[in-house]
Order: structure tokens, then C-alpha cells, then sequence
């Protein structure tokens, strides 16, 4: 009987992990498809390309995107060791690797997270299926490459690890979690309030509570301005409230009217609505507890000025995704919820990712510059390693193994000097920025009166400047 029971169990994870190995290689291919057909850009999959490149060569750490040292965006110091995989060959997929891996990963410790609540092993199954199906997992894994997707799967494992007194587990979970992004130290803390108030599990909720403080307070007000000579990115989202994060701290306390307006708003309501509705069904007033953990990032995207924050497309709202899962897991356990059999759950679950997930971007944005793929593929193929380029945002991720790279449009305008890099290549006929093409034919008018470069290469409306080597 034990023996039966054991073959059953192996096989069930052997379901989970095949929905993980599929949806793993899923996402990489969606990711890489969009990468390879030019749509991706220099923010941010070029700034974390260029960044573990030069890890990996022993150069100094420095954005030229940015214009200053990776510890000073976000303090992500989780990326370095993928500076290993660039080791064996540099390219920016292995970042989409990591991504799509990450990203599925998750549907592991919810799965165990269901069982070790007492669900049936049928609801386990689905549950991880919902968390695959969940449309941010899709689209974020098209947005770019982001470190917090790293962080997914290590939120509930450590939750797991709480939950099963694991407290060494908990503890290297925690503090690779903070060093995927600075932000997400405010996730943590929150998370050990909520471990050690509900849960009732006191080291693990002390040592993050102080271990999310800490490290929030050492990378605001040390490490990001010390590296980026600026205060952390984010704050300017936030200008209305103040002009750093202890300002701005201090009057959301002080001063709550100036965010009433933005927390009961028709806008904020709708974010409510994108993010909940995919998991309406097992949502509870009465086992709603795990979502303390995400109520940092919640207030934090609702407040910003940045729409991007507050929609199911960008990376923003990652880290509210696991207590979302908890949540839910939690009714079940109860016996609530609308449905409860797994038949039900994944059918709402798939109509959730049909409405909401953007896999229509393939052939409604994707395919738009297919046109003169192969000419910019070809110019791309006759820039040599090392030089210094200039090009556009979506071009730029494919070239950003070099220390100096920038790409150009009609936002922020041309660069002051011209005559730092080596090479300039536009695509005319599909510009970056606000799709402007007189802006980038303009360009391509003064480089071609300008002695100092050189017109190599021409299709498509594609250009390739290279710096004349006979004028210096």
C-alpha cells in the first residue's frame, strides 16, 4: 500500500513538472521570438545584457545606458552570478532563459504550498496550473528581462520553508529575494509582519521584518546614491509626494490627503479588478491575510504616476502574484471559494489567460518591422566587436556586448557628440521612439554630409555609418 501510494505521488509531480518543463520552454520561445524580430529594447533587457557581459569579462560594472554602476539600479546585485552563464557563451537568451525558467518555477512550491495546506492532490495540480496560467506570468515573460522574476518562486518557497520550520532555507531565500531588487525589501518586510502576526512564526517573521527594513534603508540611503550619485529611480514617480524616499515616507504619513485621490479612484479600481479577477473564485474576506505581504507594492503602484504600474503587462505587480496564490490556496483549505474541483478552476483559469494575456502581440505588434528584418540583421552581422555604437532602442539589445553603446531618437533627441562612436545604425523605415521616421531620415541626411563617417552598408531603408578612420 505505502509502495502504491509512492508511485501515485511520483507520478502526480511528474504532472507539475511536466506543466513546468512545457510552460518553461513556452515562455523561452515566446520571449526569443519577440527578441529576435528587433521588438525588444535597451530597457531593460539591453541594460541587464551589457551589465552581465561586462561581469563576465572582468570590466567595470557601468551601464552606458544608465551612465553609472549596476549596484546603483535597484542594487540588483542577484544578477552577478549569471555572469557564469555568459562564461560559456555570451548572449542576452540566456537571460530570457532565466526568466521563462524562473517565472515557471513557481508552479513548484504552490503546488506544495496546496498540499501542505490539505488539499487534494487534484487541487494542488490545478492550483499550479492557475499560477501558470495567471496572465502576468505571460506578458511579463515578453516585457524585457527583469531580476525580480527570480524572486517569484523563492516568495513561496520560503513561505513553504516557514511553514515547515525549514528557518536556514527561510533565511538564504530571504536575502537572495532582497538582492534581486532594492523595492522588494519592502515586500519582505512586510511578508515577516505578516509571518510573524498570523502565522505565528516568530524567528522567520523577525528576520525578515528586520532583514527588509534593514536592507530598504541601506540601499535608499546608501548603496543606489553612492553608485548612482541619485537618489533611488523610482522617486520621481512619487515627485508629488517629495523629492526623496524619507520625504516621501514622511508624507504619506503627515499629509494622507494627497493620496486619497489616487486610492479612490475609477483608475485604481480597475487595477484592483485586472489583478484579482483571474482568481476571483478562491478569494475570501476571510483568508485574505497573505495579501499584507503584497500591500507595499500595492500602495506603491497605485501612488506612481507611471501607468505601466498598474496593468497585468509589466513586471510591476510580480511580487503581489505569490500571496495572491497563498490566498487562495488558504480558502481551499477552508472549503470556499466558488469552485473547487479542478475541472472548474482550470477552465476559469484559461479564460482568464484568453482574455487577458498578450499573446496577440505576436501578429498585431511583433511582425510590424518584418520587413527589412534581414537588412538589419545583415548590418548588425558588419558591426565589429568592441566599438562603440550608436543606435536605436530596439536594435541596441542586440549589440550591447561593448562598454559604450546609446541608443537615439525623437524623445530624447540627438547626443551632444557624435564622434565618440564608431558606429551609427538606423532603421528608417521602423524608428524608435514615437515612430517619427522624419527624425531618423533627418539623421541620416547629416551623417551622410558628415566627413566624418562613412555610409557602409544601405537596404531597406536600414543604414550603417562607420567612423571614417582617415579623419581623426
Amino acid at each position: 500500500m505505502l509502495q502504491l501510494r509512492v508511485i501515485k505521488q511520483f507520478f502526480k509531480l511528474g504532472a507539475v513538472g511536466w506543466m513546468i518543463a512545457i510552460s518553461a520552454l513556452l515562455f523561452f520561445v515566446c520571449s526569443s521570438t519577440r527578441h529576435t524580430l528587433f521588438q525588444s529594447g535597451a530597457l531593460d533587457l539591453g541594460i541587464y545584457d551589457q551589465v552581465v557581459y561586462l561581469i563576465s569579462q572582468g570590466k567595470p560594472h557601468i551601464s552606458s545606458f544608465l551612465g553609472f554602476h549596476h549596484m546603483g539600479n535597484h542594487a540588483a546585485w542577484a544578477v552577478y552570478p549569471l555572469a557564469l552563464l555568459y562564461k560559456i557563451y555570451p548572449s542576452a537568451y540566456w537571460l530570457l532563459a532565466v526568466q521563462a525558467v524562473s517565472l515557471a518555477l513557481g508552479a513548484l512550491p504552490t503546488y506544495y504550498l496546496a498540499l501542505q495546506a490539505g488539499l487534494k492532490e487534484s487541487q494542488a495540480i490545478a492550483m499550479a496550473g492557475v499560477y501558470l496560467l495567471y496572465p502576468l506570468v505571460f506578458n511579463v515573460n515578453l516585457f524585457e528581462f527583469h531580476p525580480e522574476v527570480m524572486a517569484v518562486p523563492v516568495f513561496l518557497g520560503v513561505v513553504l520553508a516557514a511553514r515547515l520550520n525549514k528557518v536556514a532555507w527561510f533565511c538564504a531565500g530571504t536575502i537572495f529575494i532582497l538582492g534581486c531588487k532594492a523595492v522588494l525589501s519592502l515586500t519582505v518586510a512586510a511578508m515577516g509582519f505578516w509571518l510573524l502576526v498570523f502565522e505565528k512564526k516568530r524567528f522567520c517573521g523577525i528576520f525578515a521584518l528586520i532583514a527588509g527594513i534593514s536592507w530598504f534603508l541601506i540601499t535608499s540611503q546608501v548603496i543606489i546614491p553612492v553608485f548612482s550619485n541619485n537618489e533611488a529611480a523610482a522617486v520621481a514617480r512619487y515627485s508629488y509626494l517629495g523629492d526623496s524616499v524619507l520625504e516621501i515616507a514622511r508624507n504619506l504619513v503627515i499629509k494622507p490627503e494627497l493620496i486619497l485621490g489616487r486610492i479612490f479612484s475609477l483608475k485604481t479600481l480597475e487595477y484592483l479588478v485586472l489583478l484579482v479577477v483571474p482568481l476571483i473564485w478562491g478569494l475570501t474576506p476571510q483568508h485574505l491575510t497573505p495579501l499584507v505581504s503584497a500591500m507595499p507594492t500595492l500602495v506603491l503602484n497605485i501612488l506612481s504616476e507611471k501607468p505601466e504600474q498598474r496593468d497585468l503587462i509589466h513586471q510591476y505587480s510580480l511580487p503581489i502574484l505569490p500571496f495572491l496564490m497563498i490566498a487562495v490556496i488558504a480558502s481551499l483549505a477552508a472549503g470556499k471559494g466558488w469552485l473547487r474541483t479542478k475541472r472548474a478552476i482550470i477552465v476559469w483559469a484559461l479564460l482568464a489567460f484568453i482574455v487577458l494575456a498578450k499573446y496577440g502581440y505576436f501578429w498585431s505588434r511583433y511582425l510590424r518591422s518584418v520587413d527589412n528584418w534581414q537588412a538589419t540583421r545583415e548590418a548588425i552581422a558588419q558591426v565589429q566587436s568592441f566599438g562603440s555604437v550608436l543606435t536605436t532602442h530596439s536594435i541596441a539589445p542586440h549589440l550591447s556586448h561593448r562598454q559604450t553603446i546609446h541608443f537615439v531618437d525623437d524623445i530624447s533627441g540627438l547626443p551632444a557628440d557624435i564622434t565618440q562612436y564608431d558606429y551609427i545604425l538606423l532603421n528608417v523605415r521602423h524608428p524608435d521612439g514615437t515612430r517619427n521616421p522624419a527624425f531618423a531620415a533627418n539623421f541620416v541626411n547629416q551623417l551622410q554630409n558628415n566627413q566624418l563617417f562613412q555610409l557602409r552598408y544601405q537596404r531597406d531603408e536600414v543604414y550603417l555609418f562607420v567612423k571614417n578612420p582617415l579623419i581623426k
